[in-house]
């Protein structure tokens, strides 16, 4: 009989208690190597935690509201790392990216709040397939987005920015995949520059994910084990995704991620 790691075997808070979720190593190892590669994602073109909240809820026996909320978790950590790196590189610096920051995140912190009101009252049934949606979605977006590489266009208006907020924060907080895997193809295709996309909404995931964090915290939805097995090696990938921002030309590396995202799709709606 393989050996098993058993996780959160301690109430998460006093309000309610996680199940046990047992994981063979195997499965340990691949939670974290995905959890790698969807850090560099998610500072590096924007999608990259959809990987991890997938691999939470192929992978493991979490239920929807635990894989949301842990997920989450982790993004909090990613967005404050990903904000303080784009800062550092300049990104957030101007006065446009600092606005666009700031709506979004406020937009998007009430759309989280009203996608945790939404998740309890989803079945698993229809989380998977939401999921596989999402997933397939983000993936189309990325590739629509290595069409049209120029940075040219007008500026999105305040009220286009708001808007894009509240909708991604509200599919964030419903399926715990994060800001950037849709606000940076949205934001790109209302005309903001790639790489103040990706730096704003790292901002937002910030905001975003402390909202739903805040919320699956309130339902005993968070597993801090799971969350440090997954975090870490996140963190590390959102290192290395700012620095590959910067460094390379990604146009191969959003489009293998899109076929990806594409396939993964259907995978999780039936999963």
């Amino acid at each position: 009989m393989p050996a098993v790691i058993a996780l959160d075997s301690i109430p998460v808070i006093e309000l309610g208690s996680t199940p046990v979720i047992e994981i063979d190593p195997a499965t340990a190892l691949a939670l974290a190597a995905v959890a790698l590669i969807g850090g560099v994602g998610i500072t590096a073109i924007g999608p990259g935690g959809i990987l991890v909240t997938a691999a939470l809820f192929a992978l493991t026996t979490a239920t929807p509201a635990t894989v949301a909320g842990t997920a989450s978790a982790t993004f909090v950590a990613t967005g404050l790392l990903g904000a303080v790196a784009y800062l550092r590189s300049g990104e957030l610096s101007a006065r446009a990216g600092r606005r666009d920051a700031l709506l979004l995140s406020v937009a998007g912190v009430v759309g989280a709040l009203v996608g945790v009101w939404l998740n309890a009252r989803l079945p698993t049934a229809a989380f998977g397939f939401l999921l596989g949606a999402v997933v397939s979605l983000s993936g189309a977006l990325v590739w629509w987005r290595t069409r049209r590489e120029g940075d040219g266009g007008d500026p999105a208006s305040h009220g286009t920015v708001t808007a894009i907020g509240f909708g991604v924060g509200v599919v964030s907080g419903l399926l715990g995949v994060g800001g950037p895997v849709l606000a940076v193809p949205l934001l790109v295709a209302a005309g903001t520059p790639m790489l103040a996309a990706v730096a704003v909404a790292q901002v937002q995931s910030v905001f975003i994910a402390s909202g739903a964090t805040a919320g699956y915290l309130a339902q005993g939805s968070v597993s801090p084990t799971l969350a440090l097995l997954v975090g870490l090696p996140e963190l590390v990938g959102a290192l290395l995704g700012w620095r590959l921002a910067h460094a390379v030309d990604v146009v191969r590396l959003k489009r293998a991620l899109a076929a990806v995202l594409v396939a993964l799709g259907p995978y999780l709606a039936v999963v």
